[in-house]
């Protein structure tokens, strides 16, 4: 980059911070999420640093707050209000604690860690121990007058409590700072409630503290933490020698503190407490995007000090924001299993919801006019539970002019062979039954964790099995032998056998995994075992290893060397598909026509029986679900997500069918039970908006009996 480039680059990102700014803290707008600004504020503070020449006064990284809307009278505050610096990885908060040692060498300091209330920062002034004025924090000098709304928050005493044996009428003027917020299901009730409707709950709490009529905020019950204390050096109230003495001061003066604070004697301490937060945070009743980290003595407060804009001794330590910013640097084509392309961004790596992201979808072409992405544009991208990056929308106004537009090629990127969008989709799609890229797609979905399970196929082995031509289709796995493998390049003998030990046990598999294996369109895992939930074969009984079953066919029984299961041939499958009427197949609940008419066509495809046959000559078996065991599930929908301590998710799901319940992908109106694992994705927070009971593997057990 260039020195002109660097200052356009400069120019543009202030300009746009501070309409950011002032839309989202003083008009409570959220058009760009706080991750973005985040991303875009340290672009800007990383292009200071290197050209500190185009450092001006009024850039966002040098001051404190943001403009007053004017809608209130402006109050100056008793003393002037600095922002905390952000950190956001273990490796920061080493560097942080690193600097202020440095600052203070021979001294042992200790740390109090904070929640960090995703809400509004206020100011609050007791005169004569009584509630005089609230100020939020403005531009950090002034602050807008909104006394009359927080004076009808509950939490919020219009009167302290005396002290040390003084009268209030002999108290000092207290100024109090702490974080106003509103709580997740007061949020959720003032949405559903409308007619307006809030992005998140920070957003609300700021809109509603700028009501005119303070009965609103009565009936909206905003909440505060409070978490700071300036009064007068000749006060005959002890000041505080430390911050936790001060939170504690402040519970005796009858503020509410947020008593999930914790006291460290070192930084491994706080990062033990930060990994906590992180995996437990969604369990709180409130938002949190972070912890705040502060030196715990005053007297070391003190000697450290603060810069011109943030005390030395605090810090703020954000999570990985599920959005971010980057730049996209291409826009390539990936070609899947089903001959779909899909247009992917390569960006510029950046950080998102703790990974390195250099890749992101644009789902289809459509998806790239509408949100109008470009190369060379900066983009908002999110990555949200196990969802693979996307680009939620692009931030028109940082564009220079020479971004270009993006064309969907002609012919497959990959083959070169012929492209069709079928009528009513938005999809394009390589119609080459021979395409590289959707054989090895293909392959690469039949060996995967919920299909056959073959651990050791990864990428790089599958395309040196094609490329060396020891597989032409996926029924070719079963047939490798250590002689084939041991001399290619990725292999050694312990890594060959363990490869055809983990093919031996695949051969056995849940015909629902079976079906899903297949790729058929529109069938994905709760498709699959709804329809093999309605298809009756015949089976027989057949002996497995303690090995076989442990891998593929345990659920819930004492692990034994050897068993009984019955398994059925692929055979009987073909005959039962094909004695299946269509009008049958799409009566099935949950089916209907388009998955009814993909699954039928596929098994009268020749090519298609001739593979299924090479399957079964191959020695692979299907086992047949366990039979309803009971009716305690009889009628109720469940949706998993994240990780169970003891069950996995498919014996989680097995125990809902052999109890007589139903295992959906999303969370809707019919879910009745939203069974919640540890790190749950987004399905959580959709379970909330949507009322949906919520429960944990022990609760879940114990409705099975």
């Amino acid at each position: 980059m260039t020195k002109h480039e660097a200052k356009e680059r400069i120019d543009k990102l202030k300009e746009w911070l501070k309409k950011w700014n002032y839309d989202y803290f003083v008009l409570d707008k959220n058009d760009v999420s706080e991750a973005a600004r985040d991303k875009i504020k340290k672009e800007l503070t990383d292009l200071e640093r290197e050209y500190p020449e185009f450092v001006t006064p009024d850039s966002p990284t040098q001051r404190v707050g943001s403009a007053l809307s004017g809608k209130f009278a402006k109050i100056k505050h008793l003393s002037p209000k600095q922002s905390l610096s952000d950190i956001f990885s273990d490796e920061e908060l080493d560097d942080w604690e690193e600097r202020i040692m440095k600052l203070v060498p021979g001294e042992k300091l200790d740390y109090i860690s904070e929640l960090k209330i995703d809400g509004l920062n206020l100011s609050l002034i007791y005169k004569e121990g009584r509630l005089f004025k609230a100020l939020t924090r403005g531009d950090g000098v002034y602050g807008e007058d909104v006394t009359h709304t927080v004076r009808t928050m509950e939490s919020v005493p219009l009167e302290l409590n005396a002290i040390h044996g003084i009268k209030l009428e002999n108290y000092p003027v207290i100024e109090v700072g702490g974080e106003a917020f509103m709580s997740k299901k007061t949020f959720e009730t003032l949405n559903k409630r409308g007619p307006e409707v809030f992005a998140n709950p920070r957003n609300a709490a700021a809109g509603t503290i700028r009501q005119l009529d303070p009965k609103i905020v009565a009936e909206r019950n905003l909440e505060m933490f409070f978490y700071s204390l300036t009064f007068p050096a000749e006060s005959k109230i002890p000041h505080p020698k430390s911050q936790k003495e001060l939170l504690e001061t402040l519970q005796k003066l009858g503020l509410r503190v947020n008593k999930l604070f914790v006291h460290h004697s070192s930084v491994s301490s706080i990062k033990k407490e930060l990994s906590k937060w992180g995996k437990k945070k969604e369990t709180l009743p409130y938002l949190i995007d972070g912890l705040v980290v502060k030196v715990n003595q005053v007297r070391h407060q003190n000697l450290l000090g603060s810069t011109a804009k943030a005390p030395r001794w605090a810090v703020a330590y954000k999570y990985p924001a599920e959005q971010s910013t980057s730049q996209v640097l291409s826009i390539e084509i990936q070609v899947g299993r089903t001959g779909a392309l899909t247009p992917v961004a390569i960006l510029k790596p950046t950080e998102v919801a703790g990974s390195t992201v250099s890749r992101a979808t644009l789902h289809n072409e459509d998806e790239i006019e509408r949100k109008d992405v470009r190369i060379g544009d900066t983009v908002v991208i999110q990555k949200a539970g196990d969802v693979i990056p996307e680009v939620v929308k692009v931030l028109t106004e940082l564009r220079t002019g020479k971004e270009r537009k993006f064309k969907m090629p002609l012919r497959c990127p990959v083959c070169h062979g012929a492209i069709i969008r079928p009528p009513g989709e938005v999809v394009r799609r390589c119609v080459n039954p021979k395409c590289y890229a959707i054989h090895k797609e293909q392959l690469a979905h039949f060996v995967s964790r919920d299909a056959f399970d073959i651990d050791g196929l990864g990428e790089k082995v599958i395309e040196q099995l094609i490329q060396v031509k020891l597989i032409e289709d996926a029924a070719d796995i079963f047939s490798l032998e250590y002689k084939d493998l041991v001399h290619l390049d990725l292999f050694k003998d312990k890594k060959t056998q363990n490869l055809l030990d983990a093919i031996e046990k695949a051969k056995i598999i849940p015909l629902p995994r079976f079906l899903f294996a297949l790729g058929i369109r529109h069938v994905g895992q709760e498709m699959a075992e709804t329809l093999a939930a309605h298809l009756q074969l015949p089976t027989r009984s057949v002996t497995v290893a303690h090995e076989q079953k442990k891998s593929q066919l345990a659920l819930f029984e004492e692990p034994r060397d050897e068993e009984k299961i019955e398994v059925a041939e692929i055979e009987d499958l073909i005959k039962a598909i094909h004695n299946m009427p269509l009008e049958q197949l799409q009566e099935i609940e949950g089916v209907g026509g388009k998955v009814g008419e993909a699954f039928y066509e596929w098994f009268a495809n020749t090519n298609h029986i001739a593979f299924l046959k090479k399957l079964e000559q191959a020695g692979v078996k299907l086992t047949i679900e366990t039979a309803i065991k009971s009716d305690k599930l009889k009628g109720l929908t469940f949706v998993l997500t994240g990780t169970l301590p003891a069950l996995s998710r498919d014996n989680a799901k097995a125990l809902i069918r052999m109890n007589g319940g139903k295992s959906g992908s999303a969370v809707s109106k019919n879910t009745d039970y939203l069974l919640a694992g540890s790190e749950p994705g987004s399905k959580y927070e959709e379970a909330k908006k949507q009322g949906v009971r919520i429960i944990g593997e022990e609760e879940f057990l114990k409705l099975i009996g």
